[in-house]
């Protein structure tokens, strides 16, 4: 029904307009009761498609990745669609508009969106009245730093995201890696990043001793454009930092084999969708094996079948997230790929707390 009736509908609008439009949408059916009917849908329930990671129990493998509900403003009803965990974000410490408009492009003929958003959001402090609702969902906390912050000064923003929101997720995910923000990417650069980690790692492990708690689970989001060189380099400041895992990938900057028109092509912004999905898994096998699998990773980029979650599992991975498949094929593609891994029967990768 969603690709034969309404996503050709949808699609005559403009994409950020459909965003909006489908939140709406999604908070009305919320209020009017419907959310018990999604979940009866949607939602595979099997305890066999638990995972245990770093700590957190995940009822299944499948999460929403970070760019859809910026402001944390939907993240239970979203849940209802059967992912087993959603990631707010990205936020930063001041409210901002992100790059101006039009910054969101359809690549029919890729399966694909290029976007520039730039970090749009209504800051950490609005996301994080949000987050005191109760949560039927496990939530990750994306983090990054505002557009006007200096590099220099950019472990500020993080440590202040992480400060505000350390109460209300279940883990943070450090994103240096958005092509969206000038000069963010440099941030993944080894002296800069290593810095920015420990600093995030020490400042968590301070908060989680005031309220005696166990100290949040903290991830490193990486680009797809990185060189071997620079992937050897990351998996050993993940080490040398501490912190428990990778989100592989972000989008990407490349524009390799694409169908679209060119004036499409040639659109600034990160490329996500389909054209993503064979470098995000080159990646996140590169990490596994050159890492011994010590290092859990979620994998994201072009997930638009169960096959295409698999191959991320089967390549190391132990978490999967969508976000353009969720657009181009609907929600019921989270089921679908729920009822594959059961049907795949894979390995489960479990991983206690880093020390």
């Amino acid at each position: 029904m969603y690709k034969a009736i309404l996503r050709p509908l949808l699609f005559l609008l403009d994409p950020e307009s459909v965003h909006h439009l489908t939140f709406n949408l999604i908070r009305i059916a919320s209020r009017i009761g419907l959310s018990g009917l999604f979940r009866h849908f949607f939602l595979v329930r099997d305890r066999r498609l638990e995972r245990e990671l770093f700590g957190i129990r995940f009822r299944n493998p499948v999460g929403l990745a970070a760019g859809f509900d910026k402001n944390a403003e939907l993240y239970n009803e979203l849940s209802d669609f059967g992912f087993g965990f959603v990631e707010i974000g990205t936020l930063t410490p001041k409210p901002q508009g992100g790059n101006p408009g039009k910054r969101i492009f359809r690549l029919k003929a890729d399966q694909a969106l290029i976007n520039r958003m730039g970090f749009n959001n209504k800051g950490v402090l609005e996301a994080a009245e949000q987050l005191k609702k109760n949560h039927r969902v496990v939530v990750g906390g994306n983090i990054g730093k505002n557009k006007i912050t200096p590099n220099h000064l950019a472990a500020k923003d993080y440590l202040i995201c992480l400060d505000t929101l350390f109460p209300y997720v279940d883990y943070f995910a450090v994103n240096v890696s958005s092509p969206n923000t000038p000069g963010l990417r440099e941030l993944q650069d080894r002296k800069p990043l290593t810095a920015l980690l420990k600093a995030l790692k020490k400042e968590n492990a301070k908060l989680a001793a005031g309220e005696a708690v166990a100290p949040k689970p903290i991830l490193l989001k990486i680009a797809p454009d990185l060189t071997d060189g620079q992937l050897l380099d990351i998996i050993a400041i993940v080490k040398d930092s501490g912190i428990d895992g990778i989100i592989a990938t972000n989008t990407t900057i490349g524009r390799e084999g694409l169908h679209a028109p060119l004036w499409l092509r040639e659109e600034n912004g990160g490329l996500s969708g389909k054209p993503l999905a064979k470098r995000s898994t080159e990646v996140i096998r590169f990490l596994a094996e050159k890492s011994n699998n010590e290092i859990p990773i979620i994998g994201v980029g072009g997930i638009h079948s169960p096959e295409d979650a698999l191959e991320k599992l089967r390549a190391g991975a132990s978490l999967v997230q969508l976000w353009t498949g969720f657009v181009y094929e609907g929600p019921g593609l989270v089921k679908k790929i729920n009822k594959a891994i059961l049907k795949e029967n894979l390995p489960v990768k479990q991983s206690p707390r880093q020390p």
